[in-house]
């Protein structure tokens, strides 16, 4: 799913390289808004998720634990909540159901309605998060997914799925009563989120856990999808940030680019985003690509690269900083709920009528980053949610609620049809009657 929520949007491009990375077109059919019923990346997302909910079903179905019980209708309430987001219609079945039998479909609102109803019954039975494993469903995971919720409620059962959106004051209260119910602490290094070390930031909310040389979990991915063939790590030399997007950083805001003796010594260049001339491991090699070129990132880039920067156009970035230790089986847990990301929610409801006290987490965000504070308006909080979030999967999410992705951008010269705030519903799915396509598709 991360390639349908960030590569559909300002943040991230997947540009074609000579014979690599064109897959007929489908990354760039993402980047512009062009995907039909049969594309594999909505069919891979549909598949994945209610795949997910049926297995988790499968544990309370068979008299699992009460511990896992919960687990497993906590992650329910995930898995549904991106469907809801994706695709609006939501399958589901009864308890006892034939397998053989078609799936129930809830509305977008139905399902909605019931993902919240799901999540607040069983609110009080959550523990709270353990100190430095925040992999497992907790109080505080489940108050910022209740936020998340009640956040793009207006979104989600609007009867225009492409807006405007009227957000209830009662449903922004709710977001800001959610976020004050999280016990939690901005993390004094922005980059202590991503460090293999990172099950011990304070600000991991919720995350999937992965061991060194153990379970890795493709984390690997979030660096190798960028990276060239020639750094280290070798990567696939694939994705890249655009001008645009990396030019609302200041230059002084420490979320670019993470550095330090041993990352330089291991991998030759900082972690983050990465332009110019890249090094191999010391930092004082200088390297170049297959055909014999500096391996020098620009920033400029097109759909489909060609002659001397044909593998070097666009600006790379590792989210994750790459575990030194073991490139193949990382220690870095995936992230997927951020305090940071709570705070932000917080302050958005309260400028769209919700009551309560406003913080200070733009003041805050600001200090540890370096950089002078957004403005504490609607057009502040998305600006700074593009820069604290970048590249970890709200982007769509972001840009459909204020109403900025269906917007012409570099890259995509053209407004989008409103059908695509929704995913289609993947024809093999239509063969369950209960579903009907998305309007447009």
């Amino acid at each position: 799913m991360f390639a349908l929520s960030e590569i559909s949007t300002d943040a991230l491009v997947a540009p074609t390289r000579g014979g690599d990375w064109d897959d007929n077109g489908a990354w760039r059919q993402i980047h512009v808004h062009t995907w039909d019923p049969i594309h594999v990346e909505v069919r891979d997302a549909w598949n994945s998720l209610l795949s997910n909910v049926y297995n988790c079903n499968q544990v309370i179905y068979n008299n699992g634990s009460a511990a896992n019980v919960l687990e497993a209708r906590f992650l329910i309430a995930f898995y549904y909540y991106n469907v809801i987001d994706f695709f609006g219609q939501t399958p589901y079945r009864d308890q006892g159901t034939d397998i053989n039998d078609d799936a129930k479909v809830w509305t977008r609102t139905e399902a909605t309605n019931f993902v919240i109803s799901e999540l607040e019954a069983i609110l009080p039975s959550f523990p709270a998060r353990t100190v430095n494993d925040a992999s497992t469903a907790n109080k505080d995971a489940a108050h910022f997914l209740l936020a998340k919720l009640y956040l793009n409620k207006a979104v989600f059962t609007s009867a225009n799925p492409a807006g405007p959106y009227t957000f209830a004051a009662a449903d922004m209260t709710k977001v800001v009563q959610n976020v004050d119910a999280i016990s939690s602490s901005l993390a004094t290094d922005y980059w202590d989120n991503f460090k293999p070390t990172n099950n011990t930031s304070a600000e991991i909310l919720f995350s999937s856990k992965n061991v060194r040389s153990g379970d890795g979990g493709g984390i690997q991915s979030r660096w190798r999808m960028c990276q060239h063939y020639n750094q280290t790590p070798g990567g696939w030399n694939g994705f890249s940030t655009v001008a645009e997007y990396y030019n609302r950083f200041a230059a002084t805001d420490k979320r670019k680019n993470y550095s330090d003796a041993g990352t330089i010594a291991a991998f030759g260049n900082p972690a983050g985003f990465q332009v110019g001339q890249q090094y191999a491991p010391g930092g004082v090699t200088p390297l170049n690509d297959r055909n014999g070129h500096p391996l020098v990132f620009t920033p400029a880039v097109t759909m489909i690269t060609s002659g001397a920067t044909l593998e070097t156009a666009g600006i790379r970035a590792e989210k994750y900083i790459p575990d030194a230790v073991d490139l193949g089986a990382p220690e870095n847990d995936y992230v997927f709920f951020r305090y940071a990301d709570a705070l932000l929610m917080k302050e958005e409801a309260i400028l769209s009528g919700g009551s309560g006290t406003s913080g200070t987490v733009l003041a805050d965000l600001a200090a540890r980053s370096g950089v002078t504070a957004a403005p504490n308006t609607l057009d502040g909080i998305y600006a700074e949610r593009g820069r604290e979030l970048w590249w970890e999967g709200w982007r769509r999410n972001d840009m459909i609620r204020f109403g900025k992705y269906l917007e012409a951008r570099e890259l995509k010269p053209s407004v989008s049809a409103a059908k695509y705030v929704l995913l289609p519903i993947p024809a093999a799915a239509l063969l369950n009657p209960n579903l009907k396509q998305n309007d447009g598709y």
